[in-house]
């Protein structure tokens, strides 16, 4: 009887199916309108047939091992997805309206789940508003103007992470609004004037609130003109400048009333501070050669709070200053080797707290597909300049490998 009544129902929908073929031709879908429909030829992803909404998709991993020896301790093996992300981009019903989505799906993106805090996942989340071609205005979370090996994406760097200085003294994510006007031209002077204001503590924060906003400007000078493909956003010479070329930026922000002991990162603070923070960076490429240098610093009166019911607890803003110099050189067969040299001087106030440090890295990198298909691999060495007079030697090398689209 199930049988039947299956059978009955198949003829049922071929029948109805053939009748309202009768009825009405399926439209003839065109090569042209699936050309219009299919945007691969730049990125993957899709334009809606009447124009009205765009989304390009990307996805990227990095996965890592690596072996670390620190002073007095055992040695550690390290093994693990370090970022996995998911984006997406496009626009919504005019080029003019775009956004961005950035996921991050890695154990350190997450971070420790806590009950009654918010997942730690998203990292972009931002619309942008294009009056016209040199204006962006953005709302929403995203990076802030700071440092500019923070601006480059994770991806697109020469070495598997960011300096130590970086770690430190970066502004990273923020929520509020963003301003971006530029005038570039490859082969004349350009610049690029940036701006937020946001809410100060970084990305996907809901612990606590109150009433400071972080305040940030950055200048970027292209004195011989703007590098090819937006080059100044990733590392390593890939377009193997045909002319020199060479960025020079400065930064500066201040977060009032900051609860977190970097601003927008790190552990929470027992009493608000105010925290300025002051970035400058160049950039030269040309023929394969990239160097860059790095200044960043961060200040605050005061910087040690304490636990009004334990005095024994302490917790510091991280102030002081560090510099960042990058060497590289991209052969003809898409090898390159890098060699970076980064020193950490911390203020007086927390010396008793953090350490001085410098770090010696070389690397060796393989691009397959640029920053899309790469393996990596590096050795540090660290020299940590104790309070009290003592020098630790630590090291460790990595071997990475990066896929994305």
């Amino acid at each position: 009887m199930k049988k039947f009544l299956l059978s009955a129902l198949l003829m049922f929908a071929m029948i109805a199916s053939a009748q309202e073929g009768t009825v009405e031709k399926k439209p003839v879908v065109k090569k042209s309108d699936l050309t219009q429909y299919l945007n691969s030829s730049k990125k993957l992803g899709f334009t809606a047939v009447d124009s009205l909404f765009q989304m390009n998709i990307g996805f990227r991993v990095q996965s890592r091992v690596g072996y670390g020896k620190e002073e007095g301790e055992s040695g550690v093996v390290e093994g693990e997805i370090r970022r996995m992300r998911l984006k997406l981009d496009g626009f919504v019903y005019n080029p003019k309206f775009g956004y961005k989505v950035e996921l991050g799906f890695s154990a350190r993106d997450i971070g420790t789940v806590v009950v009654g805090n918010s997942g730690n996942v998203i990292l972009d989340g931002v619309f942008f508003y294009k009056p016209t071609s040199d204006l962006t205005i953005g709302f929403g979370q995203t990076k802030l103007p700071g440092n500019n090996q923070r601006v480059i994406s994770s991806n697109s760097l020469e070495l598997t992470d960011r300096s130590i200085n970086n770690s430190k003294f970066n502004i990273d994510r923020d929520f509020g609004l963003f301003l971006d006007y530029s005038k570039e031209s490859p082969n004349h002077f350009s610049y690029s004037l940036k701006g937020a204001i946001t809410k100060g503590e970084g990305r996907n924060w809901v612990k606590t609130k109150d009433d400071g906003i972080a305040l940030t400007g950055k200048v970027e000078l292209f004195p011989l003109g703007a590098f090819t493909k937006n080059g100044s956003n990733f590392e390593a010479d890939l377009m193997r400048e045909k002319t020199p070329k060479l960025m020079i930026s400065g930064a500066f922000s201040q977060n009032n009333n900051a609860l977190r002991a970097q601003g927008q990162l790190g552990n929470s603070l027992f009493d608000a501070r105010t925290l300025q923070s002051l970035f400058f960076d160049a950039m030269f490429k040309y023929n394969g050669w990239s160097a860059t240098a790095a200044y960043m610093s961060r200040m605050a009166d005061n910087p040690i709070t304490v636990n009004p019911l334990d005095i024994s607890k302490r917790q510091a803003v991280f102030v002081g200053h560090g510099v960042d110099a990058q060497l590289s050189y991209l052969f003809p067969s898409n090898f390159q080797v890098i060699g970076r040299f980064s020193t950490q001087k911390v203020d007086d106030e927390i010396q008793t707290i953090s350490p001085d440090v410098d770090e010696y890295t070389i690397g060796l990198s393989k691009y397959i597909f640029g920053h899309k298909l790469k393996v990596q691999t590096e050795f540090s060495y660290d020299n940590v300049k104790n309070y009290s007079g003592n020098v630790d030697n630590n090291w460790f090398v990595r071997f990475q490998v990066e896929i994305g689209i």
